[in-house]
């Protein structure tokens, strides 16, 4: 039928592919579902309508194989009242309700194999819908992680390429420098510093020579 060939051709739908193509895969996808639901709508008041064809094609095939019943009943009536005549009249009758009951009944048999098929199919696409639901909500959760990852990595390239990390690092570059002129200058107090030491220790030593040069001279 028509109407199953539409909702398949739905299901068969490349969903990856609409999520390439579009900016906003959650529009398209919930989209996609009310489509299914408004053609799987469509589908079981098709296989409603059927199921009462196939019950119409039953009540007709009761209701001329009671008909037959009925003339079959009058033609023994018109037998055992000696009027052949009408009796053959009510068998042709029979017949010819009995035979419009073997026709109907054929319609039922077929209509009755029919609706199994489409609720078959029915079934079928219920569960095909429904897991079109299901993967609706995971492609979306994967969408957007997606976006979420690429913003991510989007503002760590502008962060790592942006006036501030460079005004960061010259900062960085002028506290180095600082710190390497105060250890610079710090170096240099030491050195002069030990310098001083030095000169005092000479200047003992020579006042110490010197009182002994005296001492021997006063001998």
């Amino acid at each position: 039928m028509p109407i199953f060939e539409k909702i398949r051709r739905i299901l068969k739908s490349n969903i990856n592919d609409l999520l390439d193509r579009v900016e906003d895969p959650e529009r398209i996808l919930n989209q996609l579902l009310e489509d299914m639901q408004h053609e799987l709508k469509e589908a079981k008041i098709q296989v409603a309508a059927a199921i009462r064809d196939q019950n119409k094609f039953e009540a007709q095939s009761r209701e001329n194989l009671e008909s037959a019943e009925k003339w079959e009943k009058r033609a023994i009536v018109f037998i055992q009242n000696g009027d052949d005549v009408r009796a053959k009249e009510a068998l042709r009758r029979k017949r010819s309700f009995a035979d419009l009951a073997e026709r109907f009944r054929e319609q039922f048999e077929a209509q009755k194999e029919s609706v199994s098929v489409l609720k078959d199919g029915l079934s079928t696409l219920e569960a095909k819908i429904e897991e079109a639901r299901n993967k609706r909500a995971l492609l979306i959760a994967r969408q957007k992680r997606a976006e979420a990852e690429r913003a991510i990595h989007q503002t760590v390239s502008g962060i790592s390429d942006s006036s501030a990390v460079s005004a960061f690092n010259r900062i960085e570059d002028r506290v180095l420098d600082a710190e390497a002129n105060a250890a610079a200058l710090s170096e240099m107090r030491q050195l002069g510093l030990d310098q001083e030491f030095d000169e005092l220790n000479r200047n003992d030593e020579l006042e110490e020579e010197l009182a002994k040069l005296k001492a021997r001279l006063k001998d």
